[in-house]
């Protein structure tokens, strides 16, 4: 991998994960359309559409480039660090919560750690899948191991309220379901793929149940995002129904529309990264991950 050459300062920021002070970097207030690159590998980050304004002093983005940013818990334990996922280039932190936008995330980044072009980023034509199948750390951890998968959110949807909250969903009050929205590329893997992931990972024949996790959040569910994905997905479930692999039990999966998906807080993004030894990651989410290996192999990263 070729990388720019970098200024002392630069090299502060972008390597030593030093910080920009606020209010000072160039493009705080930028209104330019175009697409922003790492400053040390040219790496295409972030987009002008996504840029809003915020009083962080630091520009601010509510959607990164998908695939195009890592996540991973910061050295003081509390905030999520982002850096650039080609190189490891340290932008600085990813804020959820604050409802300054729908999407609910702000991006925080050190000016100093980006270049800007003033021409908008030609992206391939990735998809987006969201499932419902349980406690969305097992599908996030599930999903993050196969390739052509581009990014995997935790989030909420089918509820009613604006900006929900994991204690909110919780109670049960607000009729939202935990989910995973996964950005894959078609040309790698396909929907149906997805679909044969999810299906083996959970048992779509408990009603508001996957194991010890019980309630209506935790339903089977797949939101479809186009008539073609929910044609896909009812024959998927017509077919292992055929085929009773859960002997005769129905299959309890919804199919419906997404409406919209509100990501769920910082602290459950990468979860199983960011806590390998806790129980439950131990005890329920690496039995998923072997049943992928075992089954899956040829796709995994």
């Amino acid at each position: 991998m070729e990388l720019n050459q970098l200024t002392d300062e630069e090299k502060k920021i972008i390597v030593d994960k030093g910080t920009e002070r606020p209010f000072t970097g160039k493009y705080r207030d930028s209104e330019q359309q175009g697409t922003y690159l790492c400053k040390r590998c040219n790496a295409p980050l972030y987009r002008s559409a996504d840029k809003f304004r915020s009083d962080c002093g630091r520009p601010s983005f509510d959607d990164a480039i998908p695939g195009a940013v890592h996540w991973s818990l910061d050295a003081d334990g509390h905030r999520t660090e982002i850096t650039c996922k080609r190189c490891g280039g340290h932008l600085w932190h990813v804020f959820i919560g604050e409802q300054s936008t729908e999407k609910n995330t702000r991006y925080c980044v050190n000016s100093a750690s980006l270049a800007f072009v003033p021409e908008i980023a030609s992206l391939p034509p990735f998809e987006l899948a969201t499932l419902g199948g349980g406690c969305f750390w097992c599908l996030e951890a599930s999903f993050q191991t196969i390739k052509g998968v581009k990014e995997v959110k935790s989030g909420y949807a089918g509820g009613k309220m604006k900006f929900p909250t994991y204690d909110q969903v919780s109670s049960g009050v607000t009729g939202h379901i935990e989910v995973v929205q996964i950005t894959f590329d078609p040309t790698v893997i396909s929907y149906e793929t997805i679909l044969d992931i999810f299906f083996t990972i959970h048992n779509p024949t408990t009603l508001d149940q996957q194991g010890n996790d019980i309630w209506t959040q935790y339903r089977s569910v797949i939101f479809y995002h186009t008539d073609l994905q929910k044609s896909f997905a009812e024959q998927k479930i017509k077919i292992l129904q055929d085929q009773q692999i859960w002997w005769s039990a129905p299959i309890v999966t919804e199919l419906r529309l997404l409406e919209t998906f509100w990501i769920a807080e910082d602290y459950h993004q990468h979860y199983f990264e960011k806590n390998p030894t806790a129980a439950y990651c131990q005890f329920i989410i690496n039995p998923k991950l072997q049943k992928i290996k075992e089954k899956f192999s040829h796709l995994l990263v």
